[in-house]
């Protein structure tokens, strides 16, 4: 490609892909093994999972531990609906039951909180395929309706369950 007065252009006039800063996403894999002090999940082997404490092993917060400190979810699931509270108890059950299955395979998939609002509950995880998984869960269960958004900023999903 040349420029008008001759000149060869030598670089690429291509799109550069937008930097997305994420605070909990760690720079480097810590050292392993490494050990986060508030729920005992390990690091090791370049993943979070549960096991016994190696001896000798780093400290330091995983990134559920983080956001859970921090109080900044990756993920909103918001259930309303006459449905819904008539059935709330058995209903968060498995919520909770799905939150336990994910965690027993990655420590962080957490339940951050589960609020009641004028309209229904707001549950709030540390990681965005945990909402996703208990909607489509209550979808299976109960039916209803079930929304799922991404807003502008890709690290947060926000899921509305309605029965």
């Amino acid at each position: 490609m040349r420029k008008p007065g001759g000149e060869r252009i030598t670089h690429w006039l291509g799109l550069q892909k937008e930097y997305l800063h994420d605070t909990y996403k760690a720079r480097g894999k810590p050292a392993s093994p490494t050990v986060c002090p508030e729920c005992g999940a390990i690091f090791r082997r370049g993943r979070w999972s549960w096991g016994v404490r190696p001896a000798g092993a780093n400290e330091e917060s995983c990134p559920a531990c983080h956001r859970i400190r921090d109080r900044y979810p990756a993920g909103i699931l918001h259930l309303s609906g006459p449905f819904f509270k008539a059935h709330k108890e058995e209903i968060l059950n498995l919520v909770r039951h799905k939150e336990a299955e994910a965690k027993r395979e990655h420590p962080l998939c957490r339940i951050m909180t589960v609020a009641e609002d004028e309209f229904g509950v707001i549950v709030t995880t540390t990681d965005t395929h945990l909402p996703r998984r208990i909607g489509e869960a209550l979808w299976h269960a109960y039916h209803g309706e079930l929304d799922l958004h991404y807003g502008q900023d890709p690290r947060l999903i926000r899921m509305n369950w309605k029965a």
